[in-house]
């Protein structure tokens, strides 16, 4: 998912330094979007492993 997210980072840099504000400011969206959801699932994940004994990496 860090890897749509940074995929999307890179499309809207490349769109808005075309010009393409539209198409910029949609894929910024996603990559926003995405990204969040990234932090949160990985919270998620390390709170479920510190919980059955091993601990975060």
């Amino acid at each position: 998912m860090l890897g749509w997210a940074l995929t999307f980072l890179v499309i809207a840099l490349i769109a808005a330094a075309l010009g393409f504000g539209g198409i910029a400011g949609a894929s910024a969206s996603i990559a926003q979007v995405l990204f969040f959801i990234f932090i949160v699932l990985f919270v998620i994940a390390m709170i479920a492993r510190a919980l059955r004994g091993r601990p975060p990496v």
